[in-house]
């Protein structure tokens, strides 16, 4: 027992030693059997963690099993008691106990070691397996004979645990006490008086088993001794100590060792008779009474205990007995699998994480000793990830190398452990990860140019075409805008052309194009994803506007002018064919629709002259006669070849005469005809403007009335206040409620002619000698001095009519 104590002890530093390796780790100690909810420590401030920190890592207690004891607090960064912890039940013998848990955090993964010592308490009293001993002790037995005594068991440890026996009375017998080298203490009853069965032929002793623990605990066992005739040989082992080894999974049944002893009496006296006297190993061993072979009768589990020792008493029919040991090792075997826990995992991981960012940390576990328990770790092939060992029992799966979402968005990796036993045993275990998408990838269009054509002429608004652009990120990193790049056409923004909507890349017309104003233009156009920051490409595209038929064609030659009558003149003895001349027209149209075709559409003789379709040249197709009128007016139609066709129509004068002046005989009406068309429109124009400009000076003229008025009355109430105003009229104008016409009587001699610009206009002196002149404005005007006396009149008649009023 002693030796599996400190094969414990060893195993607990070396786990202690490897926490080194972790993060941090931190210590407690608390005795057994706290109440739920107790405090244990401030793991926050003891390992110097924010309490943000803890919240937002999401924290959390990974022990590798079901059971729980410690619970965290994360908003107080403090452990409490979850369940109530019972030392013995936890760690039976075993000394120091102690818990050993992980504090887990997230983004960035970490953990922290955590190892709280479970302290005992004096809860459990010494117990004997039995309420009584028996024993037959032969009155000739010598003083010094030893009789092994039912040890007790303390489930306690330290100084709690098992630490002494009395025996009352102690007239015939005392104790004598012996420690195992692992610590058990066995207890024989030594015989230091001899017995008299006539005077006393039945003994009862009291066995007590004490504690060292506060307050005391103990138990009780009584002895009964029955006093005997004489057997005065005792049984003697063949020897102290039996050892064997046993396999974990041998079969029930399997011998495991003979316990032989020898007793030199005779009959009954020397009958040996064996049992096993530690009531622990009962279940698993038994012993033949008679011939002391040892055998297994359960199950044996090296990962639970690797030896056992146990006493065996032979016992003659004497009552003499003697006591040898037996050890058991159990052999491990290679017959438990890796245990492979997850500590902590991360469901996805950004694509652009560097190197050695942990994903995953695990615990691997193997039950089995030496090679058996040696365990290799290692994940598939052809991935971007490794495991690496952190400490004993741990792995990291780490990044180890690019990752791009796009390529590969997700991993399944398979953890394999296997362990060194022969025949090896393995287990596996699949995590499975994102790949987090980072905005690392542009719009790509589908084309480095786009082209299109619209028809001239067309609605604002018309859909052109969609240009469109893929962009392999995932999401809001994928979601694409389409802006228009800002530039000129012709001086003019392209957003006054076109518009691209941001959602589908659709292209609109924002105007009505014409060919004839612009053939083609060109643009830029941004794809740009919403990513942070956001990635972006440019792309042309161009814009061909297809003509239509939407211009008739112009005629060049002959050129009408609105003064005069142009004709040609064709001499009576021209040939056949003569060219008398040649209509030049163009049409800005494009392609077909500027295919012009010439033909004659009304003419005064039908035969005399014809029109080249192609050429436009006017000949004459027959010989001219005296039959043929001197006036020839031709219609020329001009017609291109677009659907529908556009025409023009020109009109020849053709003059048929040798000479001018017959010539000019024959279109002098015409000529005639126009003159007066002309003046007929210019004096339609003449009188428009005349009656215009008489009604804004007669606007004026009122205008500047009332404005006189209003001064003259301002002038009257600033020079006296205290005078009422009295209304004033200049000597040559009436009352405003008169007749509204002038005092005075004026001539006029107007003198006209035929042509309007030549008219003049006199004024006579009127007989009261006043002098009044109307000038180019229509104004009427005095002369200086006239307005001088005039104004000293005034004057005066204003200081009499105030001196009469005063009076």
């Amino acid at each position: 027992m002693l030796e599996k104590n400190r094969i414990r002890q060893v195993l607990l530093f070396l786990w202690i030693l490897s926490l080194g390796l972790v993060r941090g780790q931190v210590s407690y100690s608390i005795p057994e059997e706290m109440p739920k909810g107790s405090f244990v420590g401030n793991i926050a401030q003891d390992l110097g963690l924010d309490l943000k920190r803890l919240n937002t890592g999401k924290a959390r207690i990974y022990t590798g099993d079901d059971t729980e004891y410690i619970s965290l607090n994360k908003d107080r960064g403090v452990l409490s008691i979850k369940e109530r912890i019972d030392r013995e039940v936890l760690c039976e013998q075993t000394t120091p106990c102690a818990l050993h848990f992980q504090i887990m955090l997230e983004d960035p993964m970490e953990f922290y070691t955590v190892t709280v010592e479970i302290t005992d308490i004096n809860d459990n009293p010494p117990v004997f397996r039995k309420n009584e001993m028996k024993f037959e002790i032969n009155e000739m037995s010598q003083t010094g004979a030893r009789f092994v005594l039912e040890t007790a068991n303390d489930e306690d440890v330290g100084v709690n645990g098992l630490q002494r026996y009395t025996l009352n009375p102690t007239n015939n017998f005392i104790l004598k006490l012996h420690s195992d080298p692992d610590g058990n203490k066995n207890v024989e009853m030594v015989l230091q008086k001899s017995l008299d069965r006539e005077k006393n032929d039945h003994i009862t002793l009291m066995l007590t088993a004490l504690d060292g623990g506060h307050p005391q605990m103990s138990g009780t066992i009584q002895i009964q001794i029955t006093v005997t005739d004489a057997n005065d040989n005792t049984p003697i082992c063949s020897q102290p100590i039996y050892k064997a080894s046993v396999a974990e999974n041998a079969p029930k049944g399997t011998l495991l060792t003979t316990v032989r002893a020898t007793d030199a009496d005779q009959g009954s006296y020397g009958t040996i008779s064996y049992s096993i006297s530690t009531e622990a190993v009962e279940a698993l061993f038994k012993i033949d009474s008679d011939e002391g072979v040892v055998q297994l009768i359960g199950d044996l589990d090296y990962e639970k205990q690797k030896h056992y020792q146990f006493n065996v008493q032979a016992r003659d029919h004497g009552g003499h007995t003697d006591v040898c040991k037996v050890m058991i090792s159990v052999t491990d075997i290679n017959d438990n699998k890796p245990s492979i826990s997850i500590m902590s995992k991360s469901n996805a991981i950004s694509e652009d994480s560097s190197k050695d960012t942990a994903v995953a940390i695990l615990n691997v576990q193997d039950q089995d000793s030496g090679e058996n328990g040696k365990v290799q770790c290692s994940i598939n092939d052809n991935i971007p990830f490794s495991l690496k060992s952190t400490s004993n029992n741990f792995f990291s799966l780490v990044g180890d190398g690019d990752l791009d979402r796009e390529r590969q968005p997700n991993y399944n990796i398979t953890v394999t452990c296997t362990d060194e036993g022969m025949p090896s045993l393995s287990s596996s275990l699949t995590l499975s990860l994102q790949i987090s998408d980072v905005n690392d990838n542009p719009p790509v269009f589908e084309k480095a140019l786009y082209e299109a054509s619209i028809p001239e002429n067309n609605l604002p608004g018309l859909s052109i075409f969609t240009i469109h652009a893929k962009d392999t990120d995932w999401k809001q990193n994928a979601r694409i805008s389409y802006i228009l790049q800002e530039s000129t056409v012709k001086g003019d923004s392209i957003s006054a052309y076109v518009s691209v909507n941001a959602d589908s890349g659709a292209i609109h017309a924002v105007r009505s194009f014409d060919y004839e104003q612009i053939k083609d233009f060109q643009f830029q156009v941004k794809a740009q994803d919403g990513g942070s920051p956001p990635q972006s490409s440019n792309v042309s595209v161009k814009v061909v506007i297809q003509d239509h038929n939407d211009n008739a064609p112009q005629v060049l030659y002959p050129v009408h002018t609105g003064s005069s009558l142009v004709a040609e003149m064709v001499p009576r003895s021209a040939d056949v064919g003569y060219l008398v001349t040649k209509v030049v027209a163009v049409d800005v149209d494009s392609g077909q629709n500027a295919w012009l075709s010439y033909k004659l559409q009304k003419t005064t003789e039908r035969a005399l002259f014809e029109v080249g379709a192609q050429n436009g040249e006017i000949r004459t197709i027959r010989q001219i006669t005296d039959k043929d009128a001197v006036k020839q007016k031709l219609s020329v139609v001009v017609e291109d070849n677009g659907q529908p066709p556009r025409s023009a129509t020109v009109n020849v004068n053709v003059a048929l005469a040798d000479s001018f002046p017959e010539v000019l005989s024959e279109f002098s009406d015409f000529t005639h005809d126009k003159e007066y068309n002309e003046s007929l429109t210019f004096y339609l124009v003449l009188a428009l403007a005349v009656v215009s400009f008489l009604f804004i000076v007669s606007i004026i003229a009122i205008f500047s009335v009332k404005c006189y008025r209003w001064r003259r009355e301002q002038m009257c109430y600033k020079s006296n206040g205290h005078l009422p105003v009295i209304p004033y009229y200049p000597p040559l104008y009436a009352d405003a409620g008169g007749t509204g016409t002038l005092q005075h009587v004026y001539n006029y001699e107007v003198c006209r002619t035929t042509d309007s610009r030549k008219s003049d206009l006199k004024h006579m002196r009127p007989c009261s000698q006043s002098i009044i002149s109307l000038n180019t404005t229509g104004t009427l005007t005095l002369p200086h001095a006239q307005r001088e006396k005039l104004i000293i009149e005034d004057s005066d008649d204003q200081v009499s009519s105030y001196s009469d009023m005063s009076r």
